[in-house]
């Protein structure tokens, strides 16, 4: 039975969390991240330093430019949503939701893995502390669980294909504390969708504080009562001041 699992990896902090936690259920992780043209693509630079923290056996990296398809305000010029009110996060689809985005992230998951004989993969799907993507929730990841196992030639030949996701049922305050509680370090992560300017460090980027992922990720931070280690910019609106360091 093979113990090699494909864990995709976008950088921020429920993917490195599920890397993490791959690892220390003994996988052999081969870790994948997507530059589909999103917005914050400085995400890239965080899945690799985390791939490479957390000993990935290989990392990939795909380009696919789902600008051509647009309609989310991480793929085109759509205002992004900010300072919204944590408690109404999840109570509809925002405009950061990318069209079909997690299927086609793990139907890549699913190729590399049907390359690797890999009958395993990973993915920070959450349907508690998060935006609301109807792509988040366990019907879903069931949903995709029985296509990959009828549409694959694996699947044809008899293997079958699990999709994990640890994060389902954690809120972002569960996620840290099981992130912390296996060791990852969460200033290799990046989650912020609109990445603000660096006043310290010119052409640098800082998370903002304000969008959804930024708002939520302190969230986590602030009930898990530990400091969130990464920097943001210093005009938050409203941020509780044990969130940050």
């Amino acid at each position: 039975m093979s113990t090699r699992a494909v864990v995709l990896l976008s950088g921020g902090l429920d993917s490195s969390t599920c890397l993490a936690w791959a690892r220390d259920r003994g996988f052999e992780c081969w870790t994948l991240a997507v530059d589909y043209g999103q917005r914050h693509r400085v995400e890239l630079a965080a899945a690799r330093r985390v791939a490479q923290a957390l000993g990935s056996a290989g990392h990939r990296e795909i380009e696919l430019d789902l600008r051509a398809i647009g309609g989310s305000a991480l793929t085109a010029d759509l205002e992004m949503p900010r300072d919204r009110d944590e408690r109404a996060l999840g109570a509809d689809i925002p405009v950061t939701y990318v069209p079909a985005r997690n299927t086609i992230l793990l139907g890549l998951a699913l190729a590399l893995a049907e390359t690797l004989d890999a009958h395993d993969l990973v993915a920070g799907m959450n349907a508690l502390d998060y935006s609301g993507y109807p792509d988040c929730r366990p019907e879903f990841v069931r949903a995709f669980e029985a296509l990959a196992n009828v549409a694959t030639r694996a699947g044809a030949g008899g293997a079958v294909f699990t999709v994990h996701t640890p994060l389902m049922s954690l809120d972002k305050a569960g996620v840290i504390r099981l992130g912390r509680s296996l060791g990852l370090d969460y200033s290799l992560t990046h989650t912020c969708y609109d990445p603000a300017p660096d006043p310290a460090s010119p052409g640098a980027r800082v998370a903002c504080g304000r969008c959804d992922a930024c708002r939520l990720r302190l969230k986590g931070f602030r009930e898990a009562g530990v400091p969130d280690p990464v920097r943001y910019v210093t005009d938050i609106p409203d941020l509780d001041p044990s969130s940050r360091t």
